[in-house]
């Protein structure tokens, strides 16, 4: 029976085992669920491919966010001139941007860890899947080093940003992310979990401050940083970048700042960019109509 319940466990087992985190997790998963290794495989498939149509369909210039208060911006920036990214960071960035947009038109994506967040690992992997000439199973296995990840820090702090702010949504997605990446690079159990403080560490703190509510602004946008930060993370980690805090630290320390976060600041509308003068004539626009 594989058991874990931090990323420490994850690590240790993946060395004595002398295989990936994701093979743990993957294991893990099919006796949790109680079926077979290949129908949780399959399962995993099926994510990635709706990760996948998820980028393609939202970069379509077939819908519009919800009450048109503002513009899409996915297509916009990847077809702008470059002045500081190289094109791949660039596609990483209109990627994000166009999975959360259409996350935001109720388009169908995949939830990881949350629909708020659902930009950072379809951007990540798709374009590292591109660069690296990597295999659809090299891919999934990637992602079930991301969802071991995801689970260790929503038992242990959380996923969700009504109860710990964006740090715990688009900062989870992002050491997901990163650790995933620096499994797919072949590297060592240690530095996936070097990986994951690195990019927690860099984002905590952050509140969930939706402007009226909506899935829009900050976001979208939140989305895009979360992918460019998992792949410095993981880059720092592949350099032999060392977090002074272990993951698992760093996760605990995560779900402390959010039981200390202020309600207003945890996906309430009532803090940050949400009340600000423009923040709240959107709001006003929206309940009665004007939009």
């Amino acid at each position: 029976m594989v058991d874990f319940e931090t990323l420490s466990d994850l690590v240790k087992l993946a060395r004595e085992r002398d295989c990936k985190i994701g093979e743990i997790v993957w294991e893990y998963e099919a006796e949790v669920e109680g079926i077979s290794k290949e129908e949780v495989w399959n399962k995993m498939v099926k994510h990635w491919n709706v990760m996948k149509d998820s980028i393609e369909d939202g970069l379509k210039e077939s819908f519009e966010l919800p009450c048109k208060i503002t513009e899409r911006f996915a297509g916009k920036f990847l077809n702008a001139k470059r002045v500081f990214l190289d094109d791949f960071m660039s596609k990483v960035v209109a990627r994000a941007l166009a999975v959360s947009e259409y996350n935001s038109a109720m388009g169908l994506v995949c939830a990881a860890p949350t629909a708020g967040a659902s930009g950072v690992l379809p951007a990540t992997l798709c374009s590292a899947a591109e660069k690296l000439n990597a295999k659809e199973k090299d891919i999934v296995l990637a992602l079930f080093t991301a969802s071991g990840i995801g689970l260790v820090i929503a038992n242990k702090a959380s996923i969700a940003g009504s109860e710990a702010g964006c740090q715990a949504e688009v900062g989870a997605a992002a050491a997901m992310a990163a650790g995933a990446l620096v499994e797919l690079a072949n590297s060592t159990p240690e530095q996936v979990d070097h990986a994951v403080a690195i990019a927690l560490k860099s984002i905590m703190g952050l509140i969930c401050d939706p402007v009226a509510g909506l899935v829009i602004s900050p976001c979208i946008k939140r989305n895009a940083f979360g992918a460019v930060l998992a792949f410095l993370a993981a880059e720092m980690a592949l350099a032999g970048v060392k977090s002074l805090i272990p993951a698992d630290e760093v996760i605990e320390a995560m779900g402390e700042v959010g039981r200390l976060m202020h309600p207003d600041l945890k996906e309430t509308s009532r803090g940050g960019i949400a009340t600000t003068p423009t923040g709240e004539k959107i709001r006003e626009k929206i309940f009665k109509g004007d939009f």
